[in-house]
Formats: structure tokens, C-alpha cells, sequence
């Protein structure tokens, strides 16, 4: 076959949606003027929940990458102490496979929280001594204890966790919100991801670029990572010797071209490159200014703390994720390493929780005084928990 018609004949599953779009849409139109159209008013109770009006515009996902002791933080086990050193029960593991790291253990001693636990808020929720701020917001705060994983390795389970899969390849959470939401400011991505340093570095288990990807869904829904050095995004400063004016009308020769590639193939991804060439230009001007925090009150960087004007820092893009999203941001993850605590566990998590603590209280408290919380979900987790032995 004559490769040219080959390559005319070939339709991509995004080809055929994207020509089939005219005839979805005179079925959803038809739906919208006439609800029964397509069938019986349905008689589902979940249904009858629709005069609960959806209130989220935003999603804010703090993720402690390696694994948060939730034993040590959150989920107190005081009955736990009687049974120090005890060997674990065959009952509780009942078989349940485990880790290389820990197949080689003769026993499984049981091994309690060495942290105090205190009641807070309202509700008297109990919270650990390594999060003394967090525990000041704890009426604003929803604990979940149910929340399980069947992955025991780091990689499975944080793939799992992003985006329902342990095997890659599906859309991201961001992405889906992005998806679902569309975006509000034209001149910043729909799903922005913030990568967080300890110490100067970044350390600890591997973050890949498809815990943020868009999947099978359009690339536009994938999540854009900001650098906390140079360009925050690669290549976004024109070149020296390009100027502004020069890269517009390289922009617009470009899309010249890629229109008439479109007109020739109908490939939807041509488009969504061009919407891609155009968002990097307006992000020119747009991410400049989002980084900016000189116009930041004293008071509101003294309540991030003193690590709130160090770029990269989790403070800092604590601060940079409310300025997101008073900028529209459907999506900002932020990432933070080093928590797969095994040898020290103690000191180490004391130092994790005192550079993520006063942060993430700050965050909501920052949003609630500004009216922002009500509509905004912020989501603090990693991608499991710790065992008590």
C-alpha cells in the first residue's frame, strides 16, 4: 500500500473521538432540553442527593512521599504499650505476604509510639507532640483511619495512590481534576506540581513524571513541575537575542504550519500542541509574577515560618500553593521526600514533622482567613503507613 494512504487511512482512538464529537453533542443537547429523552427518571436514592451542592473549586495534595508513620502522627494506640517487645500474633498477619526488607527477621516484636498523644479541638481529636501547629487546626481537619493499600513496595503503592493503579500508564488525580474542572486562569496550567527539598536536596524514594501524567486523557491535563532555581519551568525565558516581539511571531508561523498539518491529518494532538506553544508564552509573564512574594505581609510569612522565602523549601511552596490557587489552580501537588524511615525512625520523623508542621497549618489557616477554605480540598497523606511491630 502507498504509505501516504496508509498514514491517511489511520484513525487513533483520538481521531475518533474527536470526529464523533459533532454527534455527541447533539445527543448531549438533546439530553440538556429534554432530561428523559434516553430513558426513565431514575429512582436511586443516591440520586435524590442532588440538592447538595458541590462547594470544591480546588484541590490542594500535601504528599509525604516514602511513607508517614500514621502510628507516630495521627492514630494513637495506647493499648500498644502493654504489649512492647511482645512477638506479633500470627492472628494479625494471617499469612499476609511481607517485605524483602523485613523476610529475614527471626521475630516480629511489637513496637509501640515512642511520642506523647494529646486530645485537641472540639472533638478532641488526638494528635501527636511532633505536630504541635497542626493540632491548633485540628477542628478544620477530617482524620481518616480506613484508608488501606494492598501494595507493600514504595513504587506500586505511590502509583496506586496517584492514580487507582499500581500499573503506570493511567491518568493522575491532577489530571482528572483538570479534566473534570477545566481551568480558570488562561494563563497558568490547570495542575501545577511543586517538588520539595530537605536539607538543601531532594533524597529518599523516586518520583516519576507519570505520577502526574495525564494517561490516555490530552497532555494539556498533565501536570506542569516548577523548579525552585532558574527558570521554573525549562525554557520558558526567550533565548538571548530573541526578543518578545520576535517569539510572538515565531508563535504565530508556527501555528500557521500546524494548522495546515491539521487540516491535512485531523490529528486532535496538533491543536493541543498549539494550545501547549501558547500557554508557555503567556506563562512568560503570568509565572514571574505567581513567584514574586515580595508584596507577601510580614505576618504571613512569620506564620509559614522562617524557611517561607527560601524557594524549594516545603514552606515555600506551601505559600506558593495558596497563591496558586487564589490564581485559579484547580490542582497543586505538592511533593516532599524522605519519610521511608526505617533504621532511626524516631529522629528522623521528628525532623520530617518539624519542617512540614507549622507549614501545613499555616496553609489552612491562611485559606480560612481568606474565605478560601470552604471551597478549597487540601489533602495530606503519603502512599501507606507503618505496621506496630
Amino acid at each position: 500500500m502507498n504509505p501516504i494512504r496508509e498514514s491517511e487511512l489511520i484513525e487513533t482512538r483520538r481521531h475518533f473521538f474527536g470526529k464523533s464529537s459533532a454527534g455527541i453533542g447533539t445527543a448531549a443537547l438533546g439530553s440538556l432540553m429534554n432530561p428523559n429523552l434516553f430513558g426513565a427518571t431514575s429512582n436511586n436514592p443516591i440520586d435524590q442527593l442532588s440538592h447538595i451542592a458541590p462547594k470544591a473549586k480546588r484541590v490542594i495534595y500535601l504528599f509525604m512521599s516514602g511513607a508517614p508513620s500514621q502510628l507516630d502522627m495521627w492514630d494513637y494506640k495506647p493499648g500498644l504499650g502493654e504489649w512492647f517487645d511482645k512477638e506479633l500474633p500470627d492472628s494479625v498477619r494471617n499469612g499476609q505476604r511481607i517485605t524483602t526488607m523485613t523476610s529475614g527477621q527471626k521475630r516480629f516484636p511489637i513496637a509501640p509510639s515512642k511520642f506523647k498523644f494529646n486530645q485537641h479541638g472540639k472533638a478532641g481529636t488526638w494528635v501527636s507532640e511532633l505536630l504541635p501547629h497542626t493540632a491548633g487546626m485540628v477542628d478544620d481537619i477530617a482524620v481518616l483511619k480506613a484508608v488501606n493499600t494492598e501494595a507493600i513496595n514504595h513504587d506500586p503503592a505511590i502509583t496506586y495512590i496517584q492514580t487507582g493503579s499500581q500499573l503506570p500508564g493511567r491518568p493522575s488525580a491532577g489530571a482528572w481534576v483538570s479534566y473534570g474542572l477545566g481551568n480558570e486562569n488562561q494563563n497558568l496550567p490547570a495542575f501545577v506540581v511543586l517538588q520539595s527539598t530537605v536539607n538543601g536536596g531532594f533524597g529518599g524514594q523516586a518520583l516519576y513524571e507519570r505520577l502526574w501524567g495525564a494517561g490516555f486523557l490530552s497532555t494539556r491535563h498533565q501536570g506542569v513541575s516548577l523548579r525552585s532555581s532558574g527558570d521554573p519551568v525549562l525554557y520558558l525565558s526567550n533565548p538571548k537575542g530573541v526578543s518578545p516581539k520576535l517569539r510572538r511571531r515565531m508563535l504565530n508561523e508556527l501555528e500557521k504550519l500546524n494548522n495546515e498539518r491539521y487540516e491535512a491529518v485531523g490529528d486532535p494532538q496538533i491543536r493541543e500542541r498549539i494550545a501547549q506553544y501558547e500557554m508557555a508564552y503567556r506563562m512568560q509573564s503570568s509565572v514571574p509574577e505567581l513567584t514574586d512574594i515580595s508584596g507577601e505581609p510580614k505576618s504571613v510569612l512569620d506564620m509559614y515560618g522562617p524557611e517561607a522565602t527560601k524557594p524549594g523549601t516545603f514552606a515555600a511552596n506551601c505559600l506558593l500553593a495558596r497563591r496558586l490557587a487564589e490564581r485559579g489552580v484547580r490542582f497543586t501537588q505538592i511533593f516532599i521526600r524522605q519519610w521511608d524511615q526505617h533504621g532511626n525512625l524516631p529522629k528522623d520523623i521528628s525532623r520530617q514533622c518539624g519542617i512540614i508542621d507549622q507549614p501545613s497549618a499555616a496553609l489552612l489557616r491562611d485559606l480560612k482567613q481568606r474565605g478560601m477554605l470552604d471551597d478549597t480540598v487540601v489533602i495530606w497523606g503519603g502512599e501507606f503507613g507503618r505496621t506496630g511491630y
